[in-house]
């Protein structure tokens, strides 16, 4: 019993140096190869195969730290395609959005159904139409959280307007007048923005708006108050359901 227990106790050992040295050499890899600052390595349903969290964006990277493939990564053993990238990170993720939420500019609905949280850039015409709308979604039962997500990149002029209107006294205020066109008084906090836009990527984004349902699952592009509302009623009715964890 003795000898089974350390032949146990020996190979788990084994596995985890394994994995240790694995993580170790994909750390390396991104760090030297394309100057990866934050790594946070988790499993993928492929063997050989570990799903790596950067700053750039989700990436699956092979367990020598030899190549990588990015974009999401699909099962299709089912009868439908599932999206497996969303499903691993959704916990994470929502999490993450949470750890956010006293950065969010909300506009919460008086008698709130749902809560979505946009990520949104004051430079893009749709991000704008959709604010313009705002009470729409409000008189619907949808509270709107906004984090912000430059489109150009951290350190654009986007960005830089943002963080102006993130810093300002009444955020709510200043993103107002912003939408509406008035000019965007200069402030600094300790507020950086970077930290939305690398979430954003994670998530997948590419443009704004994009609607960030339930933690996890985005909606890209505009949508209309009622196109939204109807939205947001067949996702909770097919997650009553069981179909969606």
């Amino acid at each position: 019993m003795k000898k089974g227990l350390m032949l146990l106790t020996l190979v788990l050992g084994a596995f985890t140096s394994f994995a240790q040295a694995d993580d170790a050499a994909i750390k390396q890899a991104l760090q030297q190869k394309i100057g990866a600052t934050q790594i946070d390595i988790l499993p993928s349903p492929i063997a050989g195969l570990q799903t790596v969290l950067t700053e750039g964006g989700v990436l699956y990277v092979s367990s020598d730290g030899k190549h990588i493939l990015q974009g999401p990564l699909y099962d299709i053993s089912g009868p439908m395609p599932v999206n497996a990238t969303s499903e691993l990170l959704g916990p994470i993720l929502s999490k993450r959005l949470e750890a956010l939420k006293d950065e969010m500019i909300v506009y919460k609905a008086p008698q709130e159904k749902y809560s979505v949280t946009v990520f949104t850039d004051i430079t893009c015409g749709y991000c704008t139409k959709l604010h313009k709308e705002i009470k729409g979604y409000n008189d619907l039962g949808i509270t709107v959280r906004y984090l912000a997500f430059p489109r150009q990149g951290p350190d654009s002029d986007a960005e830089k307007q943002m963080t102006s209107i993130w810093c300002a006294p009444n955020r709510m205020e200043a993103f107002d007048d912003a939408i509406a066109g008035k000019a965007i008084k200069p402030a600094t906090c300790d507020i950086n923005l970077r930290r939305h836009y690398e979430l954003g990527t994670l998530f997948g984004i590419q443009g704004t708006p994009a609607i960030v349902v339930d933690g996890a699952t985005v909606l890209s592009g505009y949508s209309a108050p009622s196109d939204l509302k109807a939205t947001l009623d067949a996702y909770a009715a097919h997650k009553s359901s069981g179909a969606v964890k």
